[in-house]
């Protein structure tokens, strides 16, 4: 009894001070050569410095769509985070990852078990005439009856840190559906805003074709009047019905492409296409938020991808640790105690009690060169995460580049694109008058009108994509950019 106490003792305080013989997690560089900072240009003279940011998730990004003052868009937001269904999915594994961290951290604590005996808690059995007896056939046969009620007790102790790196592989991989959860939620977000603002943009469109439809069928009206004054010759009704008629072959096109859109949002919304309607028009489009001058860094920790790739990066490094713990000896204390009889009635007598204590080595002699195969498989994972995780990286620092080139571009381009309206719509009126003066052809005027109803088009399509790009360094940064701390202002 004294060496088995003095084991046990050695064994738990081995278990309690043993080392995990698997690698120290420390987060690498996003890239070989990354340097201290970073800087992100937005192609303009100045350029906005970034410190190289570390993933931290769980920083609050707030409804950053309000940044667009828009009622209507802040209504479709609330929809889709409580009926959109692939959030609904991303919460289910949410829950699925924290019950599978819950059931590794198990792993901890001894098992109990009441029961479930090989040959079941009550038997009835029979001897064999030829079972052997000091070498000799026994010669005669027993039937009789067992009952038993067992409790089995069984500890690993975590020698080389094989439980505790399974359970901080699933703690981290718990975190990282946490993650992957925020990135389902910015991502849902992100499109209800892109598809709100694309059927806003198309509203516009469609309000520009009818009403130039209008003008059109004026001016075909017109010229159909002039013709039958002689004014003017077949020629140019002609023209006018051609100009009316192609006009009204770019209607459907739009509203195609806007019921799409908003068929697109019902389902993002968790709702059905054929009764979801969306309330406003064209008309009033979300104001494009003003990006500061300059942006916190802070920011682009809000990033969840970023976080989830880190945390799968610390789960494949504790698997490597599992995987080394399997070449060394696994040492278990089992235990077994309850109550056994022949007979019913003196089941649970105290005579019937019986126990047993000891532990349990398995040494790995050879396996075939399994543990072998299964650590180079965990070292190959982690190799793939850290690779990952540096895509990841510099996939954001890409997107945000991106995206603060297009939030220029696209505003310099729609200022141009209106002053260009402006002189279109300047020379239809000049080609109207002088049509109805007789100094020109109907080809004039179809030609500015042509030309008018093209750079409406184009500056409704350029507001709708300064809009979604807004969106897209929204979803770049992981977060919106409101508020900015005075101390990041730049003087």
């Amino acid at each position: 009894m004294k060496p088995f106490i003095a084991f046990t003792a050695f064994a738990l305080a081995g278990s309690l001070a043993g080392c995990a013989v698997g690698p120290d997690y420390h987060r690498p560089a996003p890239l070989p050569a990354a340097p201290a900072t970073a800087t992100f240009s937005d192609g303009s003279t100045n350029a906005v410095a970034w410190k190289l940011a570390e993933p931290a998730a769980q920083l609050p990004r707030g409804d950053w769509w309000q940044l667009f003052a828009n009622p209507e868009l802040n209504r479709l937001e609330a929809l889709a985070v409580t009926n959109n269904q692939d959030l609904a999915a991303a919460a289910a594994r949410f829950e699925q990852a924290r019950d599978l961290a819950a059931a590794a951290r198990s792993g901890f604590y001894p098992s109990l078990t009441a029961g479930g005996t090989p040959n079941g808690d009550v038997t009835r059995q029979r001897t064999s005439v030829n079972e052997p007896v000091s070498g000799n056939p026994a010669g005669h046969a027993h039937s009789y009856d067992t009952f038993t009620a067992p409790l089995y007790l069984g500890w690993e102790l975590d020698l080389w840190g094989r439980v505790r790196n399974v359970a901080h592989g699933a703690q981290a991989r718990f975190v990282a559906a946490a993650d992957d959860l925020e990135s389902a939620r910015l991502a849902v977000a992100a499109e209800v805003a892109d598809d709100y603002f694309a059927w806003t943009a198309l509203n516009t469109e469609y309000l520009v074709i009818t009403n130039t439809i209008d003008t059109y069928r004026r001016s075909l009206e017109l010229t159909q009047n002039r013709r039958r004054g002689g004014v003017v010759s077949d020629l140019d009704v002609a023209q006018a019905g051609t100009q009316l008629h192609s006009a009204e072959a770019q209607l459907p096109a739009v509203e195609l492409a806007r019921a799409q859109t908003l068929h697109a949002l019902a389902l993002l919304c968790g709702q059905s296409p054929v009764d979801f309607t969306v309330t406003g028009n064209g008309a009033d489009l979300a104001t494009v938020p003003a990006v500061p001058s300059i942006v916190p860094a802070a920011l682009l920790e809000h990033r969840p991808d970023i976080a989830a790739a880190e945390r799968r990066m610390a789960a494949a490094n504790a698997d490597i640790g599992v995987a080394k713990a399997a070449f060394f000896p696994t040492v278990k204390l089992d235990g077994l105690a309850g109550f056994q009889s022949v007979g019913f009635d003196s089941w649970f007598n105290w005579p019937s009690r019986f126990w047993s204590v000891g532990p349990s080595v398995t040494v790995p002699i050879f396996t075939g060169g399994l543990n072998r195969a299964h650590l180079a498989a965990a070292k190959a994972a982690y190799d793939e995460t850290l690779a990952n995780y540096r895509s990841t990286v510099l996939g954001a620092f890409v997107q945000v580049e991106d995206s603060l080139a297009a939030q220029r571009l696209l505003a310099e381009q729609w200022s141009a694109e209106n002053a260009a309206l402006l002189t279109a719509r300047q020379t239809l009126a000049i080609a109207n008058n002088r049509y109805r003066a007789g100094l020109v052809t109907f080809l004039d005027v179809a030609t500015a009108q042509t030309d008018s109803l093209n750079h409406e088009r184009t500056v409704a399509q350029l507001s709708g994509q300064r809009l979604v790009a807004s969106v897209n360094l929204i979803k770049a940064l992981g977060s919106g950019w409101e508020p900015v701390a005075p101390e990041l202002k730049r003087k």
